[in-house]
């Protein structure tokens, strides 16, 4: 194996690459990204970079010098267009770049509202990339009025922002809560009175109908016959795996692209990792969208493109911040049928998740011994009581003993 290609320069791609150049193999690696930058950081896009707290080389993963000092190839502004498997070449930049090995590390795309209500009206942007940022940068002028379309994570990490600039917010969210597909209605209720009390107006089991406006938008009409007056809108409702060149290649898709535990495709010569690869997990099949899993799961891949044949085992955890807040979530909370509350020093806050007796996840809002806690117990496999749990007075320490 001589030549290995990334397509995708996102959190997934760099990790891959850096891995292969550290793990010893000396062959041509080229790395290929869509966007004009190296790659960066896209969590604090909506947040720190968003308001003016960090400079545009804080937001690299490495600097570009990094690339050239490891002799990987850098495309960027790189469209990859087609692969064809039989020849073992992908088509980049309308010339075919040929392959050993080829990696997907294609991450996900923004899912956008209809044009037939008025999703293609100026003004009506999501938060994804750098170049999203940048445009939307100026709109954020100070009593400026914001709908956002989306009560998840993204959305209310927007919302933060937009409020602490001094913009006049407007949240809808189609469900009965925010974060419904993802919390408890115990964090959803804590990220409720958060966003109210910095004078967020949120509106739950509340869709949108349409958009209105010539070419630019200018207001919103909701589907229980509300009319507001907007200046821009923001949504955020969900992202999806980008799985467009792995499709029209042929390969298996399943909630992304198809791989076995090693990261291989239905291809064994193409491989995927990231936000853009699902992976058989505890009987069934995974996609994770996470910063951990993006670097955890390219590196486990890295090793097994060079022969090591080791399972991808997840370690799920996530982040966000918020106002003042920063909510850290170690473990996956699908199928939990108990939640079990633990107050904190000062502001902190924990939902513990368990089903059954089993301990499936924590969200830990300003509480890092709750999380790193959790954390530790998830990843070996081990529950605690419930009760010992609930109690504040139960050291944290002693669940691990």
């Amino acid at each position: 194996m001589e030549r290995i290609v990334v397509v995708g320069a996102g959190q997934a791609g760099a990790s891959l690459v850096a891995r292969l150049r550290r793990k010893g193999f000396e062959g041509r690696i080229t790395l290929v990204g869509e966007e004009p930058v190296p790659p960066y950081q896209r969590p604090p896009l909506s947040k720190a970079y968003l308001l003016g707290e960090m400079a545009l080389e804080r937001l690299y993963l490495r600097p570009e010098s990094f690339y050239a000092e490891q002799d990987i190839d850098l495309v960027l502004s790189g469209e990859a267009t087609a692969i064809d498997r039989e020849a073992k070449t992908v088509t980049v930049n309308g010339a075919p770049l040929p392959y050993d090995a080829l990696a997907l590390t294609t991450g996900s795309r923004p899912r956008h509202l209809p044009a037939a209500i008025g999703g293609d009206l100026g003004g009506v942007v999501t938060v994804r990339t750098l170049g999203d940022v940048d445009a939307m940068a100026q709109r954020f002028g100070a009593g400026a009025k914001v709908l956002i379309v989306g009560g998840g994570y993204i959305g209310l990490e927007a919302a933060a922002v937009a409020a602490k600039l001094g913009l006049d917010v407007t949240v809808v969210e189609q469900a009965e809560r925010i974060l419904s597909r993802v919390a408890a209605p115990e964090t959803s209720a804590y990220f409720r009175d958060l966003h109210r009390s910095h004078g967020v107006t949120l509106l739950e089991g509340t869709g949108l109908t349409r958009l209105t406006g010539d070419k630019e938008v200018e207001g919103a009409i909701l589907a229980d016959g509300t009319e507001l007056d907007v200046d821009f809108v923001i949504v955020g409702v969900g992202i999806a795996p980008d799985t467009r060149l792995a499709e029209a290649a042929g390969l298996e898709i399943d909630n992304g692209i198809a791989t076995d535990a090693y990261g291989r495709s239905s291809d064994a010569s193409i491989w995927a990792a990231g936000d853009c690869a699902s992976f058989p997990h505890e009987g069934a099949r995974a996609r994770l969208e996470s910063v951990g899993n993006a670097i955890d799961q390219a590196e486990a891949v890295a090793d097994n493109m060079l022969g090591a044949e080791t399972p991808y085992r997840p370690k799920p955890w996530f982040w966000s911040d918020q106002y003042d807040v920063k909510l850290q979530i170690a473990g996956l909370n699908t199928g939990y049928d108990r939640v079990v509350t633990r107050a904190g020093d000062g502001d902190a806050m924990s939902y513990w998740y368990f089903r059954g007796n089993d301990l499936l996840a924590v969200d830990a809002m300003n509480d890092s011994r709750a999380y790193m806690v959790g954390k530790r117990l998830i990843e070996a496999g081990r529950s605690p009581s419930p009760a010992a749990v609930a109690d504040s007075h139960t050291d944290l320490k002693s669940l691990l003993a």
